[in-house]
């Protein structure tokens, strides 16, 4: 490894604002992550000119300087002696950073932290209840009447899926009680006792509590004089998560004063019995009374403007998705659902899943070049599936008018939602398979919706897409809108003229090959360390491309730094941002220094996991610059199979 100069180390510590402008430092496989105090003291223009320095960028209230894998550690290790700091976590640099975000991003930001990790069970229970209402729905199969009334031996097996798919919904609280408490620091085990105590059969159920309350049948607590309505909250998100930051504080203050021979005896019986009583007595009527207000208003809304509401949600849902507001829309379906038996909002999300798909699947005929195509259809049916997100950043946004034309078609089919009151019983899987969670009565509205968000984006699309191929003779696709790559030579004409020798490296993963552009990663998708491609993976195993040795692996096993017999370094580096499940989902078949034969499985780790901590699976390999031994490198792409495919050809000089 290269030492490095203690002064360019110095010129980065200024160009961030000085030591006293850093609040804590950590670094990943490739970079150095700051919390600053103020941002504005950066001088970009000096980290440009450094000569370790590959790339800078700020996200989420971190300030990011790319250093490249392997020379960041000793960077990291340098900057410490020079500033005298202590080393940090990345939690804590994270933790800092957060502050750094506005109110709105941080709520934005916790909501989708506490909702992610419990979205498998909930689009679980939306499928099963979807093919519920198939069997129970009346009209479907028969006129006037359901399946499981002409066919009575199908009746219990559809009350059977009945009381798995509502399992999860029936005990909502004690989901969220158990990602809120955990999110917010306390014990999880607490947070699903908190749930559990709110649904508890004892009390009266949420479900129950409009009717009872008309007819003076509610039952009550008297606490010296004090009525406290003995009701439940199913179904209802804000009072478990209002009671489990309660929770998670109160028990964090015991902790920090009670002696550890008696915390068992302490900490968790006084923590769940003051929350508990605040739930019932203050914090449960008055959470419930404001989400029913909540989504009473938004009711109102769309029953007196249900045209300007279906046209806004549907036509802007997309746009939500790139800022990550989307996933605050969980709470209000979940509330809706809880409160009034059904979502309006949900079905416009499905069309507008589909209506992104069909804009990127045309442009499978507008783009020319095979990477493009190929790139257009698997993330097309992704979006069909109920994921958008390879459709809108790898395809649509990158050409504008394609994520326009999608919001277009979402718009219309939203009003016609919105205008009909189509509703979904339950949250489930979004795109074409979202028909499951519709009343089977409004199928025909919500098929028609179908049918607008699979044309008009489809038909705009193409039909733009062709006539600025006509009007400029350029085809639209990545090439036109990124740097030309360098020629490079047949093998055959580079041997013969120069003598140079191009060196083959597999597919470490198999999968699709993607361009680092399409990388939701400054550092990746800008090649600031250095040329490569990315691989969607099909399977959650990393092998050998080559022989060699394993430079270096990762203490968190997300990343791996091969290095073959010539010398060729590369960095296989799975998944995005998966630093921070700190190993979790990972298991590592090697140690940093081991030999290695192309074809030995190196590394797995969790798809499912990655993806329900909202990270990206995508995963870039990467030919760090600063090889001397590297001339050039040439980048392939489609499908890839591991240890066979090639991906990337290295010259060597």
């Amino acid at each position: 490894m290269a030492n490095i100069d203690r002064k360019n180390v110095e010129r980065i510590i200024q160009a961030v604002g000085g030591k006293d402008n850093i609040e804590a430092a950590t670094h990943c496989v490739t970079r150095l992550r700051f919390a600053l105090v103020d941002e504005s003291k950066v001088d970009s223009k000096a980290l440009d000119e450094n000569d370790l320095v590959k790339g800078q960028f700020s996200t989420q209230g971190q300030f990011q300087v790319v250093i490249g894998p392997g020379l960041v550690d000793q960077v990291y290790d340098e900057m410490l002696k020079i500033t005298g700091g202590a080393r940090a976590s990345k939690d804590d640099v994270k933790t800092l950073a957060s502050k750094k975000q506005n109110p709105l991003q941080r709520a934005i930001k916790t909501l989708a932290d506490i909702f992610i990790p419990i979205l498998p069970a909930i689009v679980m229970a939306g499928l099963l209840l979807g093919i519920n209402n198939i069997l129970t729905g009346p009209d479907i199969f028969y006129a006037g009447q359901s399946l499981i009334e002409v066919h009575p031996q199908w009746a219990d097996v559809a009350s059977i899926i009945n009381l798995i798919a509502s399992t999860a919904f029936a005990f909502l609280p004690v989901l969220i009680g158990w990602s809120a408490v955990r999110q917010f620091g306390g014990s999880p085990l607490l947070g699903i006792v908190l749930g559990l105590i709110l649904v508890n059969p004892d009390l009266m159920s949420a479900y129950q509590y409009a009717d009872a309350k008309l007819a003076g049948t509610v039952p009550v607590w008297n606490l010296f004089g004090l009525d406290v309505e003995k009701i439940g909250y199913q179904g209802q998100v804000l009072p478990v998560l209002v009671s489990a930051y309660l929770l998670a504080k109160i028990e964090s203050f015991l902790n920090k004063r009670v002696h550890d021979s008696i915390k068992l005896l302490v900490v968790a019986p006084v923590a769940l019995l003051v929350t508990g009583f605040l739930a019932f007595i203050v914090v449960g009527p008055i959470t419930f009374a404001i989400g029913n207000v909540l989504t009473s208003g938004l009711v109102s809304i769309f029953d007196s403007f249900a045209a300007l509401g279906g046209l806004i949600y549907g036509g802007l849902y997309s746009l939500l998705v790139i800022t990550g507001m989307h996933h605050t829309f969980l709470a209000v379906d979940i509330q809706l659902i809880g409160s009034q038996g059904g979502t309006f909002l949900w079905p416009m999300l499905a069309l507008a899943n589909i209506a992104q798909g069909a804009a990127a699947l045309a442009m499978m005929f507008v783009a020319r070049e095979q990477k493009a195509k190929g790139l257009a259809v698997t993330s097309s049916i992704s979006a069909f599936l109920g994921v958008t997100e390879p459709a809108i950043f790898g395809v649509n946004v990158r050409h504008r008018y394609p994520f326009i034309f999608g919001m277009i078609g979402s718009g219309i089919a939203g009003v016609i939602l919105a205008i009909n009151n189509v509703l979904a019983s339950s949250i489930g899987v979004g795109g074409i398979p979202g028909f499951l969670s519709i009343f089977p009565n409004q199928w025909g509205i919500f098929f028609l919706g179908m049918a607008i968000v699979l044309v008009v984006p489809f038909a705009g699309t193409l039909l733009y897409g062709k006539y600025r191929m006509s009007k400029t003779g350029l085809a639209v696709n990545a090439e036109a809108e990124e740097p030309k790559k360098e020629a490079v030579q047949p093998q055959s004409e580079v041997q013969a003229n120069s003598g140079k020798l191009p060196i083959d490296i597999a597919a470490p993963l198999s999968g699709e090959i993607v361009s680092l552009s399409e990388v939701p990663d400054p550092a990746f998708a800008e090649k600031q360390m250095g040329q490569g491609i990315a691989i969607v993976p099909s399977e959650g195993k990393v092998f050998a491309p080559f022989d060699g040795t394993v430079a270096h692996l990762i203490k968190s096993k997300h990343a791996l730094i091969l290095t073959d017999t010539n010398g060729i370094q590369i960095l296989i580096h799975v998944g995005i941002n998966t630093v921070s499940l700190k190993g979790e989902g990972f298991t590592a078949h090697v140690e940093t220094g081991a030999s290695i034969t192309k074809g030995q499985l190196l590394l797995e780790f969790d798809m499912e996991r990655i993806e329900q901590a909202g990270l990206p699976v995508i995963t870039p390999v990467i030919v760090p610059d600063g090889q001397d031994v590297i001339e050039q490198v040439k980048e392939y792409e489609g499908p890839a199979v591991h240890s066979d495919t090639t991906v990337l050809q290295v010259t060597l000089r």
